[in-house]
């Protein structure tokens, strides 16, 4: 069982997750500016000018053991975005993937699939944890879509959870997938990647 916070490369089929480093920041600005993604009010995207400040935030989290951030390439090596293990609990083998953001080319691809499966995999198989949670805006319904795609159960809402940078209150609706629960999530998001298209 290793630790929760080590450095790892994950390999998968349309997609790679690489240990985050701020010599990613160019191409990571690159991929905020596919969509100008931090201009969207119900999630958190760092802007281009703000890549660095971000990069060494999680990085900074990282050594203090509450997160495990990744770069997100595509096939092609190019990074595309970022995902985190966040909220880590060793005690109790938990954890949330989240700070999740991808270019726009590549969302509604197999590259979302492909990462979800290897965080997961990682996870439960790995550090054996009991749980993953995933959390989002309550009313970020293309974000629900997909967790609830990938086999997440809704736990519930956390109401008035957190301020946006627009002032706004965030309901959070929080999900998970309980160790028990992961051999059937893992042969659905199999399934999901061998389908064209997916």
């Amino acid at each position: 069982m290793g630790s929760m916070t080590e450095p790892i490369e994950l390999r998968g089929t349309h997609a790679n997750l690489v240990p985050l480093s701020p010599t990613h920041a160019s191409a990571l600005a690159e991929a905020s500016r596919d969509g100008e993604l931090w201009k969207l009010w119900y999630t958190s995207v760092p802007s281009p000018d703000g890549m660095a400040a971000e990069i060494s935030r999680r990085l900074s989290l990282q050594a203090a053991g509450s997160m495990l951030p990744f770069s997100v390439l595509d096939a092609g090596g190019t990074p595309v975005g970022m995902t985190s293990f966040m909220h880590i609990d060793a005690r109790h083998r938990r954890v949330e993937i989240g700070s999740t953001w991808y270019a726009a080319r590549v969302q509604r691809t197999a590259l979302n699939t492909d990462c979800k499966r290897m965080l997961l995999a990682h996870a439960f198989d790995s550090l054996d944890c009991i749980a993953v949670e995933l959390r989002t805006h309550r009313l970020n319904t293309r974000s629900r879509r997909a967790i609830e795609r990938i086999g997440a159960q809704l736990d519930g809402i956390l109401r008035a959870h957190q301020r946006l940078p627009d002032g706004t209150l965030r309901d959070t609706a929080v999900y998970s997938i309980t160790a028990s629960e992961w051999p059937a999530v893992r042969a659905h998001l199999q399934g999901l990647l061998e389908r064209p298209g997916c």
